[in-house]
C-alpha cells in the first residue's frame, strides 16, 4: 500500500482515507435520513463509540477496547431492534434514487388518465377507494393477500371494483407494470393515527402504512367526505384536488409521459 503520510507512528494509506471517507459519508447520510426521529440520538452514540474504538485500537488499550467492543455490539443490536420502522424507511429510500426509478419506470400516461378519471368520479359519488401503484419494489406480500386479476386498467373496471355492491370493493387495488394485478388486497396499518392534527381512518392508515414500508404510491378516496389523498414515502397528503393528484402521480410515476402532459 502507498503511504500518504504518518500521524505519529500510525501509517496512513489511500485505502485508509477512502475507508474513513466512506464511513463518514454513511453516517452523514444516516443522520440526514433519521434526523427527525428518536433514532438519531442512538446513531450519534454509535458514532462516538466508533470514534472511541479507533482511539482504543491506535492506543492499544486492551481492557478499554474489550469494553468498547462489547458495548458497541449490544448498542448496535438494540438500535436495530428498537428502531425497525426508521431503519425500514432508510432502506426504502435507497430504492428511490432518480436513476433507479428512471430505469424501472414504464410509460404510464394511459394508466394515469384512467385512474384519474375513476378517482374523480368516485370522489364526487363518495365511493371509498384504495389504489396502490407499485414502485421499484414489487408489493408481492400485499398482492398475495388479494384476488389476482391481471387486467388492463380502465375507469370502468375501477368503478366496478370499488362499487359498494362489489365483492372486491373492500381492500386495495394494486397496479403493477400497467396492469391491475390484484384487488381486495390487505395493506399494513400505520401506527400513526393523526396527520396535521386530524384523525385519520383505516383507509388512510393503510395507505400510509404501506408507503412507510415499501416504495409504493397509494391513492385514497374517502367514502365519508369524498376527499382525495395520496401517500408516498411515509408522508400522507390529505385533501388534494384532481389537478394536484395528477401533478404528484406524474412526478412520482410519470416517466414516459408526453412532455405536454407533464407541464
Amino acid at each position: 500500500m502507498i503511504e500518504l503520510f504518518r500521524v505519529g507512528f500510525l501509517q496512513v494509506t489511500l485505502v485508509d482515507v477512502l475507508d474513513v471517507a466512506a464511513v463518514g459519508a454513511l453516517f452523514y447520510w444516516l443522520y440526514r435520513a433519521l434526523s427527525d426521529t428518536p433514532a438519531v440520538q442512538v446513531l450519534l452514540g454509535l458514532a462516538l463509540l466508533l470514534l472511541l474504538s479507533v482511539v482504543v485500537e491506535v492506543g492499544k488499550f486492551a481492557a478499554l477496547g474489550w469494553i468498547v467492543h462489547t458495548v458497541a455490539g449490544v448498542w448496535l443490536l438494540a438500535f436495530v431492534v428498537l428502531f425497525q420502522p426508521e431503519l425500514r424507511r432508510v432502506l426504502v429510500q435507497l430504492t428511490r434514487t432518480k436513476l433507479l426509478r428512471l430505469l424501472l419506470r414504464t410509460p404510464m400516461a394511459p394508466v394515469l388518465d384512467e385512474v384519474l378519471e375513476a378517482v374523480t368520479e368516485m370522489a364526487t359519488k363518495h365511493i371509498g377507494a384504495l389504489i396502490v401503484f407499485a414502485g421499484s419494489q414489487s408489493p408481492r406480500l400485499v398482492i398475495e393477500t388479494g384476488v389476482p386479476l391481471q387486467a388492463v386498467v380502465t375507469k370502468e373496471l375501477l368503478l366496478s371494483i370499488f362499487n359498494p355492491r362489489s365483492p372486491l370493493h373492500d381492500g386495495a387495488v394494486v397496479i403493477e407494470n400497467q396492469l391491475i394485478v390484484a384487488a381486495r388486497c390487505i395493506l399494513p396499518l400505520s401506527v400513526t393515527t393523526h396527520v396535521t392534527g386530524r384523525a385519520i381512518g383505516t383507509r388512510h392508515r393503510a395507505a400510509l402504512g404501506l408507503s412507510e414500508q415499501i416504495d409504493a404510491t397509494v391513492v385514497v378516496v374517502s367514502e365519508e367526505s369524498g376527499e382525495i389523498s395520496i401517500a408516498h414515502g411515509g408522508v400522507l397528503e390529505l385533501g388534494v384536488s384532481p389537478a394536484r393528484l395528477r401533478e404528484r402521480l406524474v412526478e412520482l410515476l410519470g416517466a414516459g409521459l408526453p412532455q405536454e402532459q407533464q407541464s
